[in-house]
């Protein structure tokens, strides 16, 4: 009995430490329930909400790029896209085939599409082409019950109006590359293109845009249900450039063919009013997206489509760049107006014989007659009294040697040569046959043909250090009078003497541009030719007669270049025209610079005789304003 009795104590003993255990274990689970419940509530509950809702970025309108008129130049269109959604695509490679029928999907883009459908989770749409037109839009949407999960989406995709006309001007957009990836988010968009050469490039962070964002509703899939907000973006910036369209696009056809760049800029303002470089490319084609193929077309072209030889293009200036060795000859005192010198056809330094363009020679020259007759003897002369430094020095005043700072990227710095820069370059002495060389604008010489318009517009327009600009800074009106000026230190008498010998180049029997000159009273230009040599004529070519360029290798001939501004009595505009292996300056080049600037002064008229805002006459400069 007392055995029973001491068994059901333990038992209720037991009982007892097993209940209340229980107890103990359900109190720390209520609490704990209460804590989760009540004291964390709002943060569980925001924890919840981040897991069915979901924030997209959407990305914003890119700006537009206008003209100085506001003509629209590079713009958004609408871009109608087919995706392929696979939630409801029975068979993929069925719904292919039939799409197949009416839009052309070859082997390589098809081997992309399911590429594409291997890596992205079922719910997201897989694109299969961009850029549909109408046509092929209607015959989807007709044909979309043989077509399961084939849909239409409509985007936005950038378009150039004129194409290759303002292609180097403005550049192209294109997918972000692996390397071109920042602390923008709006990169990681699949599809989003940046600028990548061009104006779209240079400003491409303004012209980008704030992306917006939406908030949506998500199943535990990621699936979206609803959107619960959405917020636009900010669009990106307007830019507006100095560049006349209608007149780029004169250039361009005038140009067609050719290897070759035109860049015309007003020599007060210093606004580029065109700027050409040929062939081109069609800037459209690498938002679509180029093949292959038509990639490695653009690489070998000899010609360079994808180079802007406006500002990256190197050549020598050949006889352009004789009124700087004048300028800087009178400068030091070298020569007078009067100075003059006697041209057999070659003139002997050393051993060495340095031939002029004409055979025979031009007889007694003066400073006019050297310009005007483009004579080479004339020059060798002065340019070994005045010395490479001297030269140089001037050079670089005029804009050459050096960027000028224009909003396009790859712009080239071009090289004007001195004695240290031989030294440290080579590690030996400066030759002074070298320096005759120079005095007719070529040996280690080059530049742009921005360079050289920008030349011509400060020995023009009175010795002001005007730069070129593409777009106009804020606050600037374009009118050159409220303009501040860099005065360059020139004697306006020299500048006078330049300007006068550039109108008669073109405008005197005696000078080597006169077939090219203008005709119409008030619209005559001045000008210099050049025709730069890419290959040494040797003695037995010389001897024999030279061989015609266009008889020869199409590399292997001479670069024709003319530098010209006009009206003559009163200058307002400036153009380089450099045709890459052309042939005479005089013959080719003068003649298309005469076309565009005569075509630029007429688009600056209005016909009522009324001047067109920003691109119209202006009052006169301040006096002192290889062969052709």
């Amino acid at each position: 009995m007392h055995k029973d009795s001491e068994r059901h104590k333990q038992f209720n003993r037991r009982t007892v430490i097993l209940a209340g255990g229980k107890l103990a274990l359900l109190s720390v689970l209520v609490g704990r329930m209460y804590y989760l419940q009540v004291v964390e509530s709002k943060r569980y509950q925001t924890l919840a909400d981040r897991n069915r809702i979901n924030l997209r970025l959407l990305p914003p309108p890119r700006g537009r790029i206008v003209d100085r008129y506001g003509t629209p130049i590079a713009v958004n269109q609408i871009n109608y896209r087919v995706v392929l959604n696979l939630e409801t695509t029975m068979d993929v490679e069925e719904t292919l085939r039939a799409l197949g029928s009416i839009i052309n999907i070859g082997e390589g883009e098809r081997r992309r599409i399911m590429r594409d459908i291997s890596r992205k989770p079922s719910f997201v749409p897989v694109t299969v082409r961009e850029n549909l037109n109408w046509d092929k839009v209607a015959r989807i949407e007709v044909n979309a019950p043989d077509l399961p999960g084939v849909e239409i989406d409509e985007g936005q995709s950038r378009h150039y109006p004129f194409g290759k006309d303002t292609a180097h001007v403005l550049g192209y957009v294109a997918p972000v590359s692996e390397g071109e990836t920042t602390g923008d988010p709006l990169l990681k968009l699949p599809g989003f293109r940046i600028g990548k050469d061009g104006i779209e490039k240079f400003y491409d962070l303004s012209l980008r845009g704030v992306g917006g964002n939406s908030q949506v509703e998500v199943d535990a899939f990621g699936r979206v249900i609803r959107e619960l907000s959405r917020k636009e973006g900010q669009p990106g910036s307007e830019v507006a450039l100095t560049i006349d369209v209608e007149l780029q696009k004169f250039v361009s056809r005038r140009l067609a063919g050719q290897s070759a760049a035109a860049v015309v800029i007003d020599v007060h303002a210093g606004d580029v009013l065109s700027l050409v470089s040929t062939p081109g490319f069609d800037p459209n084609a690498f938002n679509k997206g180029l093949s292959e193929n038509e990639w490695r077309a653009l690489l070998s072209n000899p010609r360079a489509p994808l180079t802007n030889k406006v500002i990256s293009g190197l050549f020598s200036p050949g006889s352009t760049f004789k009124m700087v060795v004048a300028l800087a000859a009178l400068e030091k005192g070298a020569i007078t107006p009067e100075s003059s010198f006697f041209c057999s056809g070659s003139v002997k330094l050393g051993n060495a014989v340095f031939h002029c363009w004409k055979k025979g020679g031009h007889g007694t020259v003066q400073l006019a007659k050297g310009i005007i007759q483009s004579c080479d003897v004339y020059f060798y002369e002065i340019a070994k009294r005045t010395g490479i430094d001297h030269i140089a020095k001037m050079a670089r005043r005029m804009g050459l040697g050096r960027k000028l700072g224009l909003d396009l990227p790859s712009e080239q710095a071009g090289l004007i040569p001195t004695r240290d820069w031989k030294r440290k370059t080579y590690g030996i002495p400066w030759q002074q046959g070298e320096t005759l060389i120079a005095g007719i604008g070529q040996g280690y010489i080059l530049a742009t043909p921005l360079q050289l318009a920008v030349m011509t517009a400060r020995v023009v327009n009175g010795g002001i250090g005007v730069k070129p600009r593409l777009t106009a800074a804020e606050g600037e009106s374009g009118d050159p009078d409220t303009l501040p000026g860099n005065d360059l230190g020139l004697l306006p008498e020299h500048l006078r003497l330049v300007r006068e010998a550039m109108v008669s180049v073109v405008n005197s029997p005696m000078g080597t541009a006169y077939k090219a000159r203008i005709k119409e009273p008030g619209f005559e230009m001045g000008g210099k030719t050049g025709t730069v040599q890419v290959r040494r004529i040797t003695k037995a070519e010389r001897e024999l007669g030279i061989i015609k360029n266009e008889d020869l290798p199409w590399k292997q001939r001479d670069h024709a270049i003319f530098v010209g501004f006009a009206p003559a009595s009163a200058p307002r505009y400036a153009a380089a025209v450099v045709i890459e292996h052309g042939g005479s300056g005089s013959k080719v080049a003068a003649p298309i610079a005469r076309d565009i600037l005569l075509e630029t002064q007429r688009r600056g008229r209005a016909p009522s005789g009324r001047e067109v805002k920003g691109i119209g006459p202006a009052r006169d400069a301040s006096p002192g304003n290889m062969s052709g």
